[in-house]
């Protein structure tokens, strides 16, 4: 592997703000998370309303009607640790009309929910698996394979009152009102995302999509996924990259989480 190649592949994970998403890709899928019950992510039965709460679902619930792995073919669907949801919330957007997209991106939601619960999800790298005896140039050639798979983020949002239909509200206005582009971050390590373009995709109550170009090293792009979906007071928000650069919209995913959602 040329050395120019791992460091635009290192850039490209840093320059999107995903290290949280990728560092267990392929792992077990076990989570440092104490309040997601084992045994329980794979059920698609429909969960009840916090009483008093308007509609909206508590954490334990929300895990429920994640995509859980097994559910969705050709890909491994992962946790997300506890350490690495509480880094998310530190990273935010540096304009504040841009902030709706940035919260969804990095698992926390638009406006206020009432709880969030998420997932990373992996494609499979399509091919035969590269054995303990191949040669050098085929484990390098089986790596770069893996870096280049569709990579997303699966949260749910769950809402009270008119919560959920306010932050979808603000996630489009958002994706209008920063079309020119935005950063995003923690501290002084951020992320310049050059665009954001409008993208199609239909499901749910309401949906809308967005292709965000993030720059990486020598000014050029690598685009990135945004996908939307209200379904009553629950939003769900899918972010898609692939650290090769070749990102698509993670359809299949959200066709998946969609219909879960009942």
């Amino acid at each position: 592997m040329r050395r120019t190649t791992v460091r635009r592949t290192a850039v490209a994970a840093s320059a999107v703000s995903l290290a949280l998403l990728l560092s267990a890709c392929g792992g077990s899928g076990k989570s440092e998370a104490k309040d997601e019950p084992k045994g329980e992510a794979s059920s698609s039965a429909p969960a009840a309303p916090v009483p008093g709460g308007a509609g909206a679902l508590p954490k334990d619930q929300l895990t429920k009607l994640l995509l859980a792995d097994g559910e969705l073919p050709d890909h491994k669907v992962s946790e997300i640790s506890a350490s690495d949801l509480t880094t998310a919330k530190t990273m935010t957007s540096d304009k504040a009309e841009c902030k709706p997209l940035s919260d969804v991106m990095m698992l926390q939601g638009a406006g206020s929910p009432a709880a969030t619960a998420a997932r990373k999800i992996m494609a499979k790298p399509k091919g035969p698996a590269v054995g303990a005896d191949a040669s050098s140039e085929e484990k390098v050639a089986a790596a770069m394979k893996g870096l280049g798979a569709l990579i997303t983020s699966d949260m749910l949002a769950s809402y009270t009152g008119q919560g959920a239909t306010e932050a979808f509200a603000a996630v489009k206005k958002a994706g209008t009102d920063c079309a020119g582009g935005f950063a995003m971050g923690a501290g002084s390590d951020k992320t310049k995302i050059k665009k954001v373009a409008p993208a199609t995709y239909s499901a749910g109550d309401e949906a809308v999509a967005f292709t965000l170009s993030a720059e990486v090293e020598g000014g050029s792009d690598n685009p990135t996924h945004l996908v939307v979906v209200r379904k009553g007071n629950t939003v769900a928000g899918f972010y898609a990259i692939s650290l090769t650069g070749q990102s698509e919209q993670p359809k299949a995913i959200v066709d998946a989480q969609v219909k879960k959602l009942g």
